[in-house]
């Protein structure tokens, strides 16, 4: 049975019933199904459109983040392979392979996500130098104080491990 079977009375200005904001505030997952339904059926006065606004501009935030994030690692372990070459490890080159994939995705799956690389790449710049300078001992002022890296250097700068140990 449809959550939507009982009419619902509508407040003023023709936005979602308190009852239907309640159920946001109380079960988020009820609340969408009830949204999906009210969207489908066409009955636009029902719905919670602020709420909706918000969860929609949630999401859009989520996956800037998750293109935030992967920068920082990538950021990272080039700061940490530039500065510390005797430490270079096969996992820092695999965690700046996985994220480059990842930002790839990001921005495949959500093109306008690129015109914001630059803003983001100096965001979580400023992290990956604060935790380089903590996992290396190096002194935070040692690092460039703005990203010295340009995304085509992000993105595609080669990093291959040589294994002293196999040369051997």
């Amino acid at each position: 049975m449809s959550t939507l079977s009982k009419e619902r009375p509508k407040e003023k200005g023709g936005s979602a019933s308190a009852e239907a904001r309640t159920a946001y505030k109380q079960d988020m997952h009820a609340w969408a199904l009830e949204q999906i339904e009210l969207l489908k059926a066409a009955r636009f006065a029902e719905i919670d459109a602020l709420n909706i606004a918000e969860e929609i501009q949630d999401v859009a935030e989520r996956e800037y983040d998750k293109l935030e994030s992967a920068l920082a690692i990538i950021l990272l372990h080039i700061l940490k392979w530039d500065h510390q070459p005797e430490r270079r490890s096969r996992s820092w080159q695999n965690s700046i392979l996985e994220h480059r994939a990842r930002v790839e995705r990001q921005l495949r799956k959500f093109p306008s996500l690129k015109s914001r690389t630059g803003e983001a790449v100096e965001e979580r710049y400023e992290d990956a130098r604060r935790w380089c300078q903590i996992e290396t001992y190096i002194p935070e002022v040692d690092f460039a104080f703005s990203c010295p890296y340009e995304w085509e250097e992000i993105t595609a700068r080669p990093f291959v491990y040589e294994d002293e140990r196999a040369k051997k």
